[in-house]
């Protein structure tokens, strides 16, 4: 007991979170570099193995210079969820507090770091047959009525999901009619965190809004070029259902329209820079709210 006080007392993880663009995995590969260290991801798009390019993952010469661990580690055909996540990046924090390499873990996804300092709230299993059937009804209803069936079972958890975020949707649904509960309820009811505050070090990529933005247009156009397009039209070829989260990364609904013909590539690509800009406003107001014991980190 006393050898595992002593070792969670020197362990120091390094948090690295900000709004996509931001420049967060080049800090990352950086920090590894001088330091060692092994790179963990926190986005929940860059663990889908078949969006490489336009979830920027680290690039196969990145993960030469550094160790990296939890990226395209699931196909797309799956739903990966914040309890999974945790699961997976659990073991590595065990190992580093047994003195395994240091940890840097980082990512945009704000809910991924508050479950890790957090944990989650302890929600029981869902009966198979309840999952099956909320989620034959999402594919049924679509996800505006699906949303709107929420809104009047649970509207205090309905106020906090939008109707194009089907995959949470369904969740609250099946933990209502599972449990009898609503997820509102549920969140109300502490979870064990997986890291302590005092074990990490938390950093906050900021960059002016008009930078951040002009980033995320010219990281646009990179991955076109890059071949963004053979990526989309290989995920379209899974057929996919609708609410595999992976359908939902940035740039693949406008590039699929593009792909299907319905736009051309400029009015696509400008659609994506929009939703990316508009993902990006929304990550920096999360972050207003939630993360407010980070430490902002500035390149200049």
């Amino acid at each position: 007991m006393e050898a595992d006080k002593e070792a969670s007392r020197s362990l120091r993880v390094t948090l690295i979170a900000g709004a996509t663009a931001s420049g967060k995995s080049g800090l990352a590969l950086r920090m590894a570099e001088r330091q060692g260290g092994l790179i963990v991801n926190a986005d929940s798009m860059q663990v889908y193995a078949e969006l490489r390019i336009l979830t920027a993952r680290p690039t196969a010469q990145d993960e030469t210079r550094a160790p990296h661990r939890l990226y395209g580690i699931r196909s797309a055909r799956e739903a990966y969820s914040v309890a999974d996540w945790l699961r997976d990046v659990a073991p590595l924090v065990a190992a580093a507090r047994q003195g395994g390499p240091p940890l840097i873990i980082v990512g945009g996804t704000g809910l991924y770091f508050k479950a890790l300092l957090e944990g989650l709230s302890p929600v029981p299993d869902i009966p198979d047959v309840v999952r099956r059937h909320w989620r034959a009804e999402a594919v049924a209803l679509g996800p505006v009525r699906l949303h709107a069936e929420l809104a009047r079972r649970d509207p205090l958890t309905a106020q906090k999901l939008r109707p194009s975020d089907p995959q949470r949707i369904v969740r609250a649904l099946e933990v209502l009619e599972g449990t009898g509960r609503p997820l509102s309820e549920w969140h109300q009811v502490a979870g064990q965190p997986v890291l302590r505050e005092s074990e990490a070090v938390k950093l906050y990529v900021t960059l002016p809004r008009a930078d951040l933005y002009a980033r995320c247009d010219a990281r646009l156009d990179r991955m076109v070029e890059a071949g963004a397009l053979d990526e989309v039209r290989g995920l379209s070829s899974l057929n996919l259902p609708a609410d595999r989260p992976a359908t939902r990364a940035l740039g693949v609904e406008a590039l699929m329209a593009h792909l299907g013909g319905h736009i051309g590539l400029e009015a696509a690509l400008e659609q994506a820079k929009i939703d990316t800009r508009r993902y990006a406003k929304r990550q920096l107001t999360w972050a207003r709210r939630n993360m407010l014991s980070w430490t902002p980190y500035s390149e200049k």
